[in-house]
């Protein structure tokens, strides 16, 4: 490390967090106003014009409004049979590569010694000001280091004592809801049982849990990152708000600790416990980077999966009734809606080298985009992808969780919580009936939900 790195990062963790967040946010309005960033542009919501009628060249799948208006699945169907890499100069985020097939999609995922995940995972790019750093967007050793300082909290036996847990806030959610009235699920089950087990996951104050969740969606929803309706400034204040409440979550563990007192296997707890990790708080972009990660991670994915999957068995009645007669399915249709939703539409890499794939020339420096949405829908390697199919065979080998080195930490959690859910909807509800079109979440990262209407009926 260079003197001029030492100096700063021995500042870093003398100023307070927050400070360096309100300070980089100063900085940025003023590099804005003084002309030297460009005003991202904002994203003015248009019809979604038939593909049939786009050059295959023209095609561009960053557009956030093809998963708003739900008109995504024609996009993709078309670059994975006519350019399954598929190259778009004149995207807003820059140029980037579509893989958009299941076999090269694993390919890429399963090479990061030819694809690199830093600096981010997303399509587009953050203010230098807020370059967050988190484990996810790094490459061996140093993100192996990290990744294994917060995984025990997912381990099997931890899991195990979760589930009462995730149980009783599971039934409790459920209990509190209307019979025969329409509410709005997203608001009242996915976000609500997503909150609280970000809060458990934490140790975070109980009562502030819905901080957990806007935090994590203006993580993932700024325009000049992943095409969503967030504005800048708007990030910078929620992640000082953020970084406030991680601080003095991490001191008060810290004292309680000095004290005497045997530590929690929260994740805050496990960072302080190992040594690669245990002065993180000293490193406020990667501190920052890697909650927001785990938040994301614990947020977007199940939340959006607990609304798909009531969809999924609205759109496909004989599935609903098959899982009636057969609750068992339970576990295999958990699979079956991750894949089916796919929760994340994509993850980004930086090729390392020229590569060959599928006859196209991928150059050193390029930006390589995955699209699990697409490759979890492609006929070559699933049968029926576009059915949702509670039994079908091989259900989890789907893209969703990703893989290789940066496959989701939390896979078996998310899973978890989706069978307990669906245990408790079958126990207590004889129908779930979606009562209009839901409403879709602007983004091209986030494949989810704003709203979803539904009525009850009593079992």
């Amino acid at each position: 490390m260079n003197i001029a790195n030492l100096v700063a990062e021995k500042g870093s963790a003398i100023v307070p967090m927050p400070l360096q967040i309100k300070a980089g946010h100063l900085l940025y309005k003023a590099k804005r106003k003084a002309g030297i960033y460009k005003e991202f542009p904002e994203f003015v919501e248009t019809t979604v014009p038939d593909v049939s009628t786009l050059a295959i060249d023209d095609i561009d799948v960053s557009n956030p409004f093809l998963f708003k208006q739900n008109r995504w699945e024609s996009y993709f169907k078309r670059l994975r049979d006519e350019r399954p890499v598929h190259f778009q100069k004149n995207s807003l985020f820059g140029p980037f590569w579509s893989i958009t097939r299941y076999e090269d999609i694993m390919f890429v995922d399963k090479h990061h010694e030819l694809f690199s995940s830093e600096p981010f995972i997303v399509i587009g790019a953050a203010p230098k000001e807020l370059s967050v750093e988190m484990f996810i967007a790094m490459d061996p050793p140093k993100h192996d280091v990290q990744r294994q300082a917060v995984q025990g909290v997912v381990a099997p036996k931890n899991l195990k004592e979760m589930e009462g847990l995730i149980r009783s806030r599971t039934q409790e959610v459920l209990d509190s809801l209307p019979l025969d009235k329409p509410f709005d699920w997203v608001e009242k089950v996915s976000v609500e049982l997503t909150a609280r087990m970000l809060a458990t996951l934490l140790d975070f104050p109980y009562e502030k849990r819905q901080k957990l969740v806007y935090w994590s969606d203006l993580a993932g929803g700024g325009a000049a990152t992943t095409g969503g309706s967030n504005d800048t400034d708007e990030l910078f204040r929620g992640m000082a708000d953020m970084a406030k409440h991680f601080s003095q979550l991490w001191r008060e563990k810290e004292a309680k600790t000095a004290a005497g007192e045997p530590g929690g296997f929260d994740l805050i707890s496990l960072l302080q416990s190992n040594d690669a990790t245990k002065d993180l708080i000293d490193k406020p972009m990667e501190f920052l980077g890697n909650l927001a990660l785990l938040i994301v991670g614990g947020n977007d994915t199940t939340r959006n999966s607990m609304s798909g999957g009531v969809l999924a068995l609205n759109q496909f009645p004989d599935e609903f009734t098959k899982l009636k007669n057969d609750p068992s399915l339970i576990p295999n249709m958990v699979s079956e809606i991750i894949r089916w939703q796919t929760p994340l539409a994509h993850m980004r890499r930086i090729a390392k080298e020229d590569v060959e794939l599928n006859g196209q020339t991928i150059k050193k420096g390029d930006k390589v985009v995955m699209w699990y949405a697409s490759g979890n829908r492609d006929e070559r390697a699933i049968d029926q992808p576009d059915q949702f199919i509670i039994d079908r065979k091989g259900a989890r080998n789907h893209l969703s969780f990703g893989f290789g080195v940066h496959r989701c930490m939390g896979n078996r959690l998310a899973e978890l919580q989706l069978r307990i859910l669906w245990e408790e909807l079958l126990a207590r509800f004889g129908n779930i009936e979606v009562i209009a079109e839901p409403e879709h979440v602007q983004s091209n990262f986030v494949k989810g939900y704003s709203k979803m209407m539904v009525k009850l009926a009593a079992k």
